[in-house]
């Protein structure tokens, strides 16, 4: 096992010196030097897995240390493979923004350039829809409201003139059956009108959560 595990920590320190190489090796290179040190990499996890499980088999009083030796070989490994990888990201991102930057200064652009206005009407169009929207809910809230209020005014009304009828019939004498029956049809008029404005707020919120 030492044999291996001096060979892999040799390894290891070996691709940590060559890291340093990816920055400064040229576009046309830098692929192939990517792929030599992912080898290997890959071929020191593949020691890795033959140390644990030697490590495994070491003696009791020797297994604790072996195994915390290779934990300690993985990481350093682990941690030039998530270098490695990080290198490889931002170069493609970088070579990605080169591409897009070239492609953009070759094109040639004119003021009736079809590419350029299709965006920018689609843009527009979208923002009008989207202020026509906004209007139409804010038009079907101020209908709303001049609803509920129109309902109120109705209420105060009724209820004043249930009250004049009221005074009217004490004063005419009505019997009782009479006053029975204003009394019948004025709770009824009170929730015909709960009822609509019931109706008349579901409509709104039915309205309002559609066009959003």
């Amino acid at each position: 096992m030492e044999a291996i595990y001096h060979q892999t920590n040799k390894q290891i320190h070996d691709v940590q010196s060559q890291m340093g190489r990816l920055e400064t090796t040229d576009r046309e290179s830098v692929h192939l030097f990517e792929n030599e040190l992912q080898a290997r990499i890959d071929q020191i996890f593949n020691q890795l897995e033959r140390l644990e499980i030697l490590a495994s088999k070491e003696p009791p009083n020797r297994r604790q240390n072996a195994k915390l030796r290779v934990d300690q070989l993985k990481y350093d490994v682990q941690h030039l493979q998530t270098a490695l990888r990080n290198f490889q990201h931002r170069r493609y991102d970088r070579e990605t923004q080169e591409k897009d930057r070239e492609e953009l200064l070759s094109r040639s652009f004119t003021t009736n350039d079809a590419d350029t206005s299709i965006p920018i009407d689609e843009t527009l169009q979208f923002n009008t829809n989207l202020y026509n929207a906004h209007r139409g809910v804010d038009d079907l809230l101020g209908s709303g409201s001049s609803i509920l209020n129109g309902l109120r005014d109705q209420r105060s009304t009724l209820k004043g003139t249930h009250k004049k009828i009221l005074d009217v019939a004490n004063m005419l004498g009505l019997s009782n059956t009479v006053m029975r029956l204003i009394e019948k049809r004025a709770t009824q008029d009170k929730f015909i009108m709960i009822a609509g404005m019931l109706a008349t707020c579901l409509v709104m919120f039915l309205v309002v959560k559609y066009l959003s």
